[in-house]
């Protein structure tokens, strides 16, 4: 059995290390990206991912020398989004150090870029994010895109578990679930939702959205046999200590990285 992961999140706008609550009203949490790393590094984190989360919509891709100099001081498994759309931004983002590229919007919009870089890359580092919304009207859950921008935020006609079985076929390696509707809440993850997409996702499976407290990672651990647990506020707000998280997570039988 492959240790479960422990993840924390960037998410950077102009520069800045951002935290919203439900995709919006973001405020600034640090504007000292490498020391906040640094800290996770030594706190124990698995792995970390980098979202420049209004690239794609502004055009842009994800700062190339940004991630190069992340690249030279960390030592765990890095994962990069912001504007990656085409093979060679691919390219400069693995060439500068990334060992994973992220992709959400510019997947939605062309669904056969997933294929280009699984088969250009290889699958192992191609990651699917999807930004998940339960629309308790109709019963069922939505992709959104463009969630960077608040005022760009697009409702699709693609449903979620749809989406989860489509960017399998496609050569997807890994599926991160963001949740919009649990966002910056603090009040656990969507367990209901991640079991079901657990159900249908035969690759690494990793939750976002939701967590509070250290119970609320043993839970998604234990109820939806995900393989990561991401978070931001909690452990940009020093709430959770990650070295403290997986002590506890190991003394409940779960399989963790000490």
């Amino acid at each position: 059995m492959l240790a479960k992961r422990i993840i924390p999140c960037l998410d950077i706008k102009d520069g800045n290390i951002v935290k919203g609550i439900k995709f919006k009203n973001h405020r600034i949490i640090s504007k000292n990206i490498f020391s906040m790393i640094k800290n996770y590094i030594e706190d124990g984190a698995d792995e970390l991912v980098f979202y420049d989360i209004s690239a794609y919509v502004k055009n842009k891709l994800v700062n190339e020398k940004l991630i190069y100099k992340i690249s030279k001081i960390i030592d765990i498994p890095f994962c990069v989004s912001g504007g990656i759309k085409t093979i060679e931004d691919a390219k400069k983002i693995l060439f500068s150090g990334a060992d994973k590229i992220s992709i959400n919007s510019p997947a939605i919009d062309n669904p056969n870029l997933i294929s280009k870089l699984a088969n250009r890359f290889g699958r192992q580092c191609i990651v699917i994010g999807i930004d998940s919304f339960f629309d308790s009207i109709l019963n069922k859950y939505f992709v959104f895109k463009y969630t960077g921008d608040s005022k760009k935020i697009v409702k699709t006609n693609l449903s979620t578990l749809d989406w989860v079985k489509r960017v399998q076929e496609l050569g997807a390696g890994e599926i991160v679930l963001n949740v919009i509707n649990f966002d910056g809440l603090k009040s656990g993850y969507d367990i209901i939702q991640l079991k079901k997409i657990r159900k249908i996702c035969k690759i690494p499976l990793v939750a976002s959205s939701g967590a509070g407290s250290i119970n609320h990672f043993y839970e998604v651990f234990h109820k939806s046999d995900v393989d990561g647990a991401l978070a931001a506020s909690v452990f940009h707000d020093n709430k959770i200590s990650i070295k403290e998280l997986k002590q506890f997570l190991f003394k409940k039988g779960i399989e963790i990285r000490l």
